[in-house]
């Protein structure tokens, strides 16, 4: 068995213990579940795109991306449709921008086929390299307040203000009091470091719902259909469903951009925090096998676009199971086949309502945070343009037009203050890009 499981997974017995993989890999699993359940909640403001369907595909895309991570990486980590990139599917690129799902889906595609060819040629590195970090570190942190600001309106906390443009909704009853009931209950197992405490809290926020009625319907919040095992949605009116037509225009180039930046950055920073947390780092900061990470990244991407769902990346969530020992693919082959497991339990997932996986979209928010302590906010070069791309991303509500004008004010403010020479190349080309957007579409 001990060979199979070396040529399988990487594991060797001398340092590894099958038991332990496999409670890391439920472990890595119950800490990002609660996808299965946000999801399919993100996606229901779409017109043509079942919720069962979505919950199926979101399981797919995981179980397939995590099984290649498991068995070509070799590596402890879970993937699954990644949170902030859903967000922008959805709330930017086709309620914002008024395109279809369809089209999103096919910028989703070609995402994960520019990341594959990017991957396998090396050319992710010199990318990687030329973007400055002030920008990463605001770009990660502005995602996470535009999805928790997402959290704050889908449960009622936050609500349309003509005077205002947002202001406090009733938050002592209905789905809004539900939604700080979980909160608070999210808040509180975050704090305490409870394994899996978002899904739990997810859990608990939709069994109170049971008890709680909607004042404009009378009705529990709550409600349930009785099926706790069933047969998984087909993704039939999702499949492969892409827009050819609009491939070429502008906007496809800004949306393709958009996601390939934030899944790059993203899975970047994701892979090396929790490698130095398994010591897969070098003493340089390399991390061995990264190549064949991301590839597997940039292949659960093209798999989820086929299933009809957005991009597929590396969680965070991982180092919960690298934190419960988990150093081999055996890890992340145990995630994937729990994923499985969950496609029979769509009823229970699906039965859940969105105030309950709000308090979820701003805790993840609030941990998506802390790239804000590595900004220099002494140095206004660098913080200006962080700070505009934090601000401008829940205040316009788009992701796209947070990075755009970000890189533009960076590269302003470092030819102002008289340090263009530090400017790479590629920054100019982006940021002159960029500007002739705004100018002209």
């Amino acid at each position: 068995m001990s060979p199979f499981l070396q040529k399988a997974f990487g594991f060797d017995p001398k340092q590894h213990s099958v038991r332990t993989e496999i409670v890391a890999g439920i472990t890595t699993f119950l800490t990002m579940a609660y996808i299965l359940a946000v999801n399919p909640s993100i996606f229901s403001a779409l017109p043509g795109m079942p919720t069962g369907s979505v919950f199926t595909a979101t399981a797919l895309a995981a179980m397939i991306a995590t099984f290649v991570m498991a068995l070509y990486a070799k590596k402890p980590f879970g993937l699954a449709p990644g949170m902030g990139l859903n967000a922008f599917f959805v709330f930017t690129v086709c309620l914002t921008m008024g395109y279809a799902w369809q089209f999103a889906l096919t910028a989703v595609l070609i995402e994960g086929v520019i990341f594959i060819i990017l991957s396998a040629t090396k050319v992710r590195t010199w990318i990687l390299n030329s973007i400055p970090v002030t920008l990463k570190n605001a770009i990660g942190a502005g995602i996470g307040l535009f999805i928790a600001f997402i959290g704050l309106q889908s449960a009622g906390i936050v609500v349309n203000s003509d005077a205002t443009l947002v202001t406090l909704g009733d938050i002592t009853q209905g789905k809004a009091l539900l939604a700080v009931i979980g909160l608070v209950i999210s808040c509180s197992l975050a704090m305490l470091h409870i394994r899996g405490g978002i899904l739990i809290g997810i859990l608990a926020t939709t069994v109170i719902g049971l008890f709680i009625k909607d004042p404009a319907t009378g009705a529990a919040i709550t409600t349930f259909s009785g099926k706790i095992v069933s047969t998984p949605d087909s993704v039939a009116p999702i499949f492969c469903q892409f827009q050819w037509h609009d491939i070429f225009s502008w906007d496809m180039v800004v949306v393709v951009f958009t996601f390939l930046f934030i899944d790059m950055f993203d899975t970047m920073g994701t892979v090396i925090g929790v490698s130095q947390k398994a010591g897969f780092v070098d003493e340089q900061g390399n991390v061995d096998g990264i190549d064949k990470v991301f590839m597997a990244d940039a292949i659960g991407t093209v798999a989820g676009a086929c299933l009809g769902t957005s991009t597929t990346t590396t969680y965070v969530e991982s180092s919960a199971g690298v934190g419960s020992g988990g150093r081999t693919g055996l890890t992340a082959f145990t995630t994937a086949v729990c994923f499985g497991i969950a496609l029979l339990f769509s009823g229970v997932f699906l039965s859940i309502p969105a105030c309950a996986t709000a308090p979820a979209l701003i805790v993840v928010g609030m941990m998506m945070m802390q790239p804000v302590t590595k900004i220099n906010w002494l140095n206004y070069r660098e913080s200006i343009p962080a700070f505009l791309t934090l601000l401008l991303m829940p205040c316009c509500y788009s992701i796209s037009d947070g990075i755009l004008l970000g890189c533009i004010a960076y590269v302003l403010m470092y030819a102002i203050g008289g340090k263009a020479k530090e400017i790479t190349p590629t920054m100019w080309v982006l940021a002159a890009l960029f500007i002739l957007r705004y100018i002209f579409i």
